[in-house]
């Protein structure tokens, strides 16, 4: 059942924000683009995963998706019409290269030429994901992200799109949420490729971080006053109870669950706890590995989404946690928590532990059951009042000395939710699958609001 929540700040407003703030959206490509087989694309492992029957919740796939890669126009319309002033989108890599030695594929090329001119035509400052889950399957059969030869592919590939877009486009995150890569895709197997594999996933997680230390350099090289970071999927990690055991299982799972990311890209390796904990599985670190994933990054994107609750679970390897869901919580209809002040928390942890500069929230957002009323309205009440809670979240964590400077809501529009298909609902634009019509959403209506204020 959804929850509407009461507890709202009667007074937020643009105008408590820097005047350059940065007010976006985040999309990615598999979840929205759809043309799977259109203009040289190739299958992705998402194309894969979702073609494996009992993957995805209700048996879909991106194939269709939102039609966004012929819909695009009538999409950043709508991201102008709210009032954006920056869109965070991601590019496919398989509409770019079909084969470990082929050379680019000119009609991918020049879709995200069009893509990104479009934005700038709009006034939407562009920002590139350049890896946001879908790896070729080409890859993917020759090892996938465990083999380091992909290291190298990501190289060769993040090279041609910096080149190709770098003119026009400053702003650049190498990876969205290597946890996720990692972890979803090859330990516990909930995303693509499927792997159950603790060592795999870690050698996996490795691996990416090492493409993003080296892709940092590379795309500056190739792009003039580029900024350059990295999207991670960070939570606060909280204790079931009181008791010293459970305290201490905070401490393990923040380990691996954020340290492992964040010490080793601010140039303290892997936390020794969660090497540790992980013994013989850890990956096969080579000379050169953690100073390359220490490169210096311009900026630091936090996607927030909930806290995590643990209690000490001696029998759950490798870290002798295990997650918990107090009932007294509120909740999306994901099952998520709702917790702006996790959001609070979360930042000026980072700020406070890592020299991160700048901060930006490069994902935020809530899934509802929405539906259509019979006047073609979605008074999707309980997202809207997410979205002012977590904004005034984050106005906090910038009074508090927090150096944030930007905010993108996910997502522009509903999408293929990767293992839950289209059983979820996360936009602030409201997909009418069937139709292809876009309907902007009670929440879409208060963020163009809130933004238009000035």
């Amino acid at each position: 059942m959804t929850m509407i929540l009461t507890d709202l700040p009667t007074a937020i407003q643009r105008s408590d924000f820097a005047s350059d703030f940065l007010w976006g959206v985040s999309t990615s490509a598999y979840q929205i683009e759809g043309a799977a087989a259109e203009d040289g694309r190739v299958p992705s492992i998402w194309d894969t995963f979702s073609a494996t029957p009992g993957k995805v919740r209700d048996g879909s796939s991106g194939a269709v998706a939102c039609d966004h890669y012929h819909r695009w126009e009538e999409d950043l319309d709508l991201a102008q019409s709210m009032g954006l002033n920056s869109y965070r989108f991601s590019i496919a890599w398989p509409r770019i290269f079909n084969g470990v030695d082929a050379e680019p594929n000119a009609k991918g090329l020049a879709f995200y030429s069009k893509l990104v001119d479009g934005m700038l035509a709009r006034g939407l400052q562009p920002w590139c994901t350049l890896y946001h889950w879908d790896l070729p399957q080409y890859l993917e059969d020759q090892g996938g992200w465990a083999n380091r030869a992909t290291i190298a592919a990501f190289l060769h590939y993040a090279d041609v799109i910096s080149k190709h877009l770098g003119d026009r486009v400053q702003h650049w995150i190498t990876h969205n949420e290597p946890w996720c890569t990692a972890m979803h895709g090859n330990w516990d197997g909930m995303h693509a490729p499927g792997n159950k594999s603790l060592p795999l996933a870690l050698q996996v997680c490795h691996n990416v971080l090492v493409s993003h230390g080296l892709a940092v350099p590379l795309i500056r090289a190739n792009v003039p006053g580029a900024k350059v970071g990295i999207a991670l999927s960070l939570h606060p990690v909280k204790a079931a109870s009181d008791s010293a055991a459970d305290q201490q299982a905070v401490v393990r799972h923040d380990a691996l669950r954020n340290r492992w990311f964040l010490d080793s890209l601010y140039g303290r390796g892997y936390p020794e706890l969660a090497l540790q904990l992980v013994g013989q599985d850890a990956p096969q670190v080579l000379p050169g590995d953690m100073e390359a994933i220490a490169a210096p990054m311009d900026f630091l994107g936090v996607n927030y989404y909930f806290p995590e609750v643990v209690k000490d679970a001696p029998d759950q390897y490798p870290l002798r946690t295990s997650i918990v869901y107090p009932q007294d919580r509120q909740r999306t209809d994901f099952g998520w928590e709702v917790s702006p002040q996790g959001l609070v928390e979360l930042l000026e942890r980072v700020a406070r532990d890592y020299p991160t500069g700048d901060l930006y929230v490069t994902e935020n957002g809530s899934s509802y059951d929405d539906h259509l009323d019979a006047d073609g309205a979605v008074n999707d009440t309980a997202r809207r009042d997410y979205l002012i809670r977590h904004l005034a979240a984050v106005r906090d964590a910038i009074a508090a000395g927090g150096n944030i400077k930007g905010y993108f809501a996910w997502s522009l529009l509903d999408n293929f939710e990767w293992a839950e298909g289209y059983l979820r609902r996360f936009g602030l634009t409201y997909i009418d699958y069937p139709t292809q019509g876009r309907i902007l959403k009670q929440s879409g209506q208060w963020y163009s609001a809130f933004l238009r204020e000035a």
